[in-house]
């Protein structure tokens, strides 16, 4: 049922467990939804139905220290790069569209860095350039109560943003395939001109703006729906 959200699964990965949620066909092609900072795969609830619908088997796992995936408490974001690289390999996923979210974003343009044969087509939703921040994000402060993350990785992936390893920029010549750049306008939290920036580097980017915030999937998921499913669609498709 639409917007309906499946029981996840899980699957040893990287030396952890990973929960995910799938929808789709079994023979469809793979599509890879990882999320943004403090959500989890349901966050693609809304999203993944209308991707299966394609047809395409969409997966939507809970980074670490998110959800319902492992704790560890490293949270650099190779680790989480490596994670999604075992999880497609422990379910014998050879190549396959990845469209991320934000910190989702900046796993899925590492892994588009580090495999991109691995990677068919690749989506950015609200993704900053890696650049120091200026000034920083001050000490976060843990809200009370549970959290359905953990609070270790709010302080890495806060450090890891405000001095990003330069070699993510450096590496950005290595996204050669064909990439889409999805900006939330000038209401979003992030500066759209790294978006632009992105844009200018990667070897074979489009970028649309959709005037939603941030949360551009969340805000106006018709039109997020469309851009993405334009572009991934079969008659859009290079052979592989």
């Amino acid at each position: 049922m639409p917007g309906t959200d499946p029981e996840p699964r899980t699957v040893r990965a990287n030396g952890i467990t990973l929960a995910y949620r799938v929808r789709g066909p079994k023979d469809a092609p793979p599509v890879v939804l990882p999320h943004a900072r403090g959500a989890d795969g349901a966050d693609w609830a809304e999203i993944a139905p209308a991707l299966a619908a394609g047809p395409r088997r969409v997966y939507a796992p809970d980074l670490r220290g998110h959800g319902r995936s492992d704790w560890p408490g490293g949270y650099a974001y190779e680790a989480m790069r490596d994670d999604v690289l075992a999880f497609l390999g422990a379910l014998g996923i050879a190549r396959a569209d990845v469209v991320g979210h934000s910190l989702g974003g900046a796993v899925a343009y590492s892994l588009a860095q580090h495999s991109p044969r691995l990677v068919r087509r690749l989506v950015l939703e609200d993704v900053p350039a890696p650049f120091p921040l200026d000034p920083p994000r001050p000490p976060a402060e843990r809200p009370g109560g549970d959290l359905p993350y953990d609070w270790a990785m709010i302080l890495a992936t806060d450090q890891q943003r405000n001095a990003p390893d330069p070699v993510w920029w450096d590496h950005m010549g290595r996204i050669t395939m064909p990439t889409l750049l999805i900006g939330g306008g000038p209401t979003s939290l992030i500066p759209q001109e790294q978006i632009a920036a992105l844009a200018e580097l990667l070897p074979d980017a489009r970028r649309v703006t959709i005037g939603a915030g941030h949360l551009v999937h969340e805000a106006r998921p018709e039109e997020f729906l469309a851009a993405v499913g334009e572009f991934l669609s079969p008659a859009d498709r290079t052979p592989s």
